[in-house]
């Protein structure tokens, strides 16, 4: 098995946390502890529906069946989010929740590819004084860009920025309050990394800036998911037009059932995101890592706190 996060690995990323250089990615094992994860959701329509073929838990693709087999194309993604707003929020008030464990950073900028509103959740539980976050979807089809009349976050005469006092969580993938921000079906990656392509700003240069200057963390994710890989090629491209070299560190549950041994993974990792980045894995489960993530934390602060006192 390829190394785990080694400590001067840790060193690294708590360092770049500090400092506020840190952005992480929040992919579905973040919420696992409350909400169905797809492959259980597409199961569930597979049989509803009657999904001919045997990758029943491919949710992009059992959703592209039930857009094709529903009355129009937007009921999988309506009932999708009427699952999520009848989920019951996480506890916040668990010191390991991975949600909280990631509001207490206290980072500028936080990104999911997840629908659910948990992050703005959790650092409103951690710091209920104002100003509250911001919240902002990628607006990367003509429903989404008039999904919220006071438009963009970005739009605003203050020439908004995130900060620590004023994060941002950005919904790369959509966000339950609108079904049709939703990237869901197989169609709709496809759509969104055309429009990526074609619309070089659709990403807003603050979100840019951190795919090519920040460490990227990334909790919750699986080497099979679409989500997962159509993500990494759109930072793939972000770097090309950078010559900075980051540190990427990535969460992930190795599953020798379907062949992705750590080994494996990591060869991948290694090969797909090039000599541009310095790419560590973590192997375990979301929940895993955030505690070790918080411990580590707790420890750095201590640490750091003590030098300071004794300088």
């Amino acid at each position: 098995m390829p190394p785990n996060l080694q400590d001067r690995d840790w060193t690294t990323l708590l360092r770049r946390i500090a400092s506020g250089k840190c952005t992480p990615f929040l992919g579905a094992g973040v919420s696992a502890d409350v909400l169905p994860l797809g492959g259980a959701i597409a199961a569930e329509w597979s049989e509803r529906h009657g999904y001919p073929f045997d990758d029943s838990r491919d949710l992009p693709r059992v959703a592209q069946f039930y857009s094709l087999a529903a009355t129009d194309a937007i009921e999988p993604k309506e009932e999708l989010c009427k699952i999520l707003d009848s989920s019951p929020p996480p506890d916040f008030s668990r010191v390991d929740q991975p949600h909280r464990v990631l509001a207490d950073l206290d980072l500028p900028l936080y990104m999911t590819t997840n629908y659910d509103d948990f992050m703005a959740q959790a650092i409103l539980a951690r710091r209920p004084r104002p100003p509250a976050p911001e919240r902002e979807i990628c607006r990367w089809n003509s429903f989404v860009k008039q999904y919220s009349a006071r438009g963009s976050v970005f739009d605003g005469v203050d020439g908004f920025e995130p900060t620590p006092a004023r994060p941002l969580v950005y919904h790369l993938h959509g966000h339950v309050s609108s079904p049709e921000s939703l990237v869901l079906a197989e169609d709709d990656y496809l759509d969104f990394l055309v429009e990526v392509n074609r619309n070089p700003n659709l990403i807003h240069p603050h979100i840019r800036a951190a795919f090519a200057g920040t460490s990227l963390l990334f909790i919750g994710y699986s080497l099979t998911d679409l989500t997962f890989r159509v993500l990494f090629r759109l930072i793939v491209k972000t770097m090309e037009r950078s010559l900075q070299r980051i540190n990427v560190a990535v969460q992930l549950l190795p599953n020798p059932r379907i062949g992705i041994t750590p080994e494996k993974a990591q060869d991948y990792l290694d090969r797909y995101l090039s000599a541009n980045m310095n790419v560590k894995t973590y192997w375990g489960t979301a929940q895993q890592f955030a505690t070790e993530l918080r411990v580590r934390w707790e420890d750095y602060k201590a640490a750091q706190s003590a030098t300071a006192k004794g300088g």
